[in-house]
């Protein structure tokens, strides 16, 4: 199955040996983003929110340059240094999405790139 990558400045660049997202077939394989200003590479200033957010909109820059958005996720995977930051993340995600949810999965990790606080991955449909 032919595949290819996929790359926005509009989220923060690969800082490894990796794509920020690759399609194979009808289905985009995003990879983990991190509280990265994409301009900046540093993680962005303030607290766990703020963090979230910016993962969530890394996400949704590497969604559009796929064709897609969001709304196009059908799996989402929720790395945190802190379980206890859990019900933030749905309540910013809840800002962001609309039913039906994309499926998801949390897990508590020991550390993340960079001294991030959180990270997430998802698979997408295309259109």
């Amino acid at each position: 199955m032919p595949r290819h990558a996929i790359h926005t400045d509009q989220a923060p660049a690969a800082i490894g040996t990796y794509s920020q997202a690759v399609r194979a077939g009808d289905t985009i394989w995003l990879s983990g983003q991190i509280p990265l200003d994409p301009e900046t590479m540093e993680l962005v200033a303030g607290g766990m929110e703020q963090q979230v957010r910016q993962v969530f909109d890394n996400l949704r820059a590497v969604a559009r340059a796929a064709g897609g958005d969001l709304e196009d996720l059908v799996k989402i995977n929720v790395y945190l240094t802190d379980l206890s930051h859990f019900p933030l993340v749905n309540q910013v995600m809840a800002g962001y999405f609309q039913e039906p949810y994309p499926a998801r999965a949390a897990l508590g990790v020991a550390a993340l790139p960079k001294g991030a606080a959180v990270e997430m991955d998802a698979v997408m449909l295309a259109r």
